[in-house]
């Protein structure tokens, strides 16, 4: 469990996470709020035990916590950022949110720093409402559901794409201590993966996919538990070591598809063991025509370039020589004019939250994959430090770049 049982406010505290109950805290006043509310019907069974141990009706159960002092609460804490491109990160109380329909509220046990917080803090570049937190990736453990939410459970091991950026609300960012999910944008996770390596998933994987499975996009076919038969169709992914590469060549092969991939070549045996068929080093200047003769003889299921940059000209020429989807998909905008033939898509990592995509790898396809050993979380996770305070120092050290790993803080 993640609250020590040590006194009976103690107790009181756990079963009031168990039962959805949350205190609404104003980060900028943070001993005013005496008010402790339900906000869903969530009841365990150890819940029943500690509450009858208080009092012997419900009626009387109910009164003694809505007249309990917001001690006995959990109490969340965040890295504010106050401003547009303030710095650093101000740690501050937050309300532990309520979850709504379809919601989970999370204590975060780690969560992963990736290039765009690093941007958004230095930069301001996307609109946000100030102040609020950033942060996408995160992984702990179900303290509360929202009303009707049947699929998970207090208690529950998750892990998820946290997505206040696109939705602007606070409680969906992940560098806080408590954090709400959208049931189909978290993940069951198995007991034997750590809260450390799975946090390293969310953004990255959630990228991938939109690129490789919207219909906006590349429309392949989802992936399976087992792996289905190959389509025949082979992707090719450049930066296959990269946060998004990773997750991107396990997606394409746990959907029957062949991979091609660049790297540098000390991370050539990592690509393979996620499942490329062929790697070929992106410093060297032959690389071009490397992947022209590469996808002679094979059908092409288009492309997906996770980097920016001259590696979008690149694959523009390549797909030019393709047989099949002459598509490139990219996690960065400024590419040069494409040719006639060939399609750019521009891609945003949280689009699959509004689409059949979202569910398709969270809910039906990650839990499972992950429990079979067919996905497995990549890159390896770099430990930065613990505790919110700290998720300042990894922010800054992810714009000095990171080689085949991401940096995570633990909560």
């Amino acid at each position: 469990m993640p609250y020590s049982v040590v006194s009976p406010s103690g107790l009181l505290s756990q079963s009031l996470l168990r039962l959805g109950v949350s205190r609404q805290i104003s980060p900028r006043f943070p001993s005013t709020s005496t008010s402790i509310i339900i906000s869903c019907n969530h009841f365990t069974t150890s819940s029943h035990n500690v509450l009858n141990s208080i009092s012997t009706t419900p009626k009387q159960q109910l009164r003694y916590l809505t007249h309990t002092s917001t001690k006995m609460a959990a109490t969340n804490n965040a890295a504010w950022i106050k401003e547009a491109k303030a710095h650093p990160f101000v740690v501050e109380p937050a309300p532990v949110w309520t979850p709504e329909a379809d919601e989970v509220l999370v204590k975060n046990h780690a969560v992963a720093i990736n290039p765009v917080d690093g941007s958004l803090q230095a930069a301001g570049w996307w609109p946000l409402n100030y102040p609020t937190m950033l942060g996408q990736d995160l992984a702990g453990v179900i303290v509360a559901v929202g009303p009707g939410v049947t699929s998970f459970k207090v208690g529950d091991r998750v892990v998820g794409h946290g997505v206040g950026m696109a939705t602007k609300r606070n409680q969906d960012n992940a560098f806080q201590e408590y954090s709400i999910l959208k049931t189909h944008m978290a993940a069951h996770l198995p007991a034997n993966i750590s809260f450390e390596k799975a946090a390293v998933l969310p953004l990255a994987m959630s990228t991938a996919a939109c690129a490789l499975y919207q219909d906006t996009h590349l429309k392949l076919q989802l992936p399976t538990v087992p792996r289905p038969k190959s389509t025949g169709e082979t992707i090719i992914v450049w930066g296959g070591a990269s946060s998004v590469g990773s997750n991107a060549i396990q997606l394409a092969v746990n959907s029957g598809y062949e991979v091609i991939t660049t790297a540098s070549p000390k991370n050539f045996d990592l690509v393979k063991k996620l499942g490329a068929s062929q790697v070929f080093d992106y410093n060297s200047p032959s690389v071009e025509t490397d992947l022209i003769d590469a996808m002679k003889g094979k059908k092409s299921a288009g492309s997906l370039d996770c980097i920016g940059g001259a590696p979008q000209g690149i694959l523009q020429k390549v797909m030019t020589t393709v047989t099949g989807v002459k598509a490139v998909a990219s996690t960065k905008r400024g590419w040069p004019e494409p040719p006639k033939d060939v399609v750019m898509y521009s891609i945003f990592g949280t689009t699959l939250k509004d689409n059949f995509v979202g569910k398709a790898i969270y809910n039906d396809f990650l839990p499972e994959a992950l429990k079979a050993g067919t996905f497995v979380p990549a890159p390896e996770p770099i430990i930065v430090g613990h505790g919110v305070g700290k998720i300042q120092e990894a922010v800054d050290r992810i714009k000095k770049g990171v080689s085949a790993s991401k940096l995570v803080v633990t909560l």
